[in-house]
């Protein structure tokens, strides 16, 4: 961490007060020694020139000023202090199992079920820097898209990546689940979670929902379930011939599925109307799972008088130097 200078004493820095005093005096000192003289015709002083003596008059009386100012903030103390942090994460992994189906490009949401969900889970990452994060997309069947990960920038290039249709069609939600909790099964994290979200019921795969739940449960697993998708129907795009047209689909979500799951595992179930709603149902599951930070802090101080002590010596010197040669005010 950068050093801060702070200082032991400062009430030393009432003696500045004297300051303006001395201005005074000088000023005063000086009025009153200036010769005074009578003339008729001063036109034969306009003439000459001033000399550069005359303007720097007053240069050792700044000099006495300014080395008075160093050594006052020398006896102030000044310190530095450095300090460093020992920060212990217990940290969180966490699968997102996100479902990619057709039927995720419908525009209940917008724009469309797919890119709002992207959008939020990405947001979602950025809010937890200190945990690993991996991702599972399925429809008719499932794949990671990016294992357990710290490197959260490479994670969320990877959401770019995202289509509908890039797999076979479908709704695998048990193969879903079973391959993000085969993500998790080996970690050793303090706790580990699945958010698993979909907007159908599963109708493909060779792995049972309440089966692949069973798994997570005996792993530890924690899932957290979310149903996207409108109550009754919501708007599908369907190209024809004639371009794209749109198509009211019922919305289906198996909620009693998605409830199960979730409470075999000692998760949660939400249901995301709109993106509002899923926005705010991640920031649920961010206060629900928050890593354990602990921080131990370590500092240190360094007296930094000397330079100011030292660049009022060389003033002084310089005052001295000057005094004895140019200005001859020193026997």
């Amino acid at each position: 961490m950068p050093e801060h200078l702070k200082f032991a004493n400062p009430e030393a820095f009432y003696l500045l007060l004297l300051i303006p005093a001395a201005i005074a005096w000088y000023w005063l000192k000086g009025s009153d020694s200036r010769a005074k003289l009578q003339l008729s015709d001063y036109a034969a002083f306009l003439v000459n020139r001033r000399s550069l003596k005359l303007y720097l008059v007053h240069l050792l009386f700044a000099l006495k000023v300014i080395a008075f100012a160093l050594m006052v903030t020398a006896l102030a103390r000044p310190q530095s202090t450095s300090s460093r942090q020992s920060v212990s994460v217990e940290g969180i992994d966490i699968v997102l199992a996100m479902d990619i189906s057709g039927s995720m490009l419908a525009e209940d949401f917008r724009p469309n079920r797919l890119e709002a969900a992207k959008e939020v889970a990405v947001d979602f990452i950025q809010g937890r820097p200190g945990d690993r994060i991996g991702l599972v997309v399925f429809s008719g069947e499932s794949f990671t898209q990016c294992p357990l990960t710290t490197d959260h920038a490479v994670l969320v290039n990877l959401f770019d990546d995202i289509k509908s249709g890039m797999i076979e069609d479908g709704t695998a939600i048990g193969d879903g689940l079973a391959t993000a909790v085969n993500r998790l099964k080996e970690s050793t994290a303090v706790s580990k979670v699945i958010i698993l979200l979909t907007d159908g019921e599963n109708n493909r795969g060779f792995i049972d929902p309440l089966s692949a739940a069973e798994i997570a449960k005996v792993f530890g697993l924690r899932v957290y379930t979310i149903g996207v998708g409108t109550i009754g129907t919501a708007p599908y795009p369907v190209p024809t011939p004639f371009g794209v047209q749109y198509q009211q689909m019922e919305v289906r979500i198996d909620e009693p599925l998605m409830t199960k799951i979730a409470d075999m595992t000692n998760g949660k179930y939400f249901r995301a109307t709109n993106k509002q709603k899923l926005e705010e149902i991640y920031q649920e599951i961010d206060k629900l799972e928050k890593s354990k930070v602990d921080v131990t802090e370590f500092r240190k101080k360094k007296e930094e008088f000397k330079p100011f002590l030292v660049a009022a010596f060389l003033l002084l010197l310089l005052d001295f130097i000057l005094g004895i040669s140019v200005f001859r005010k020193y026997p």
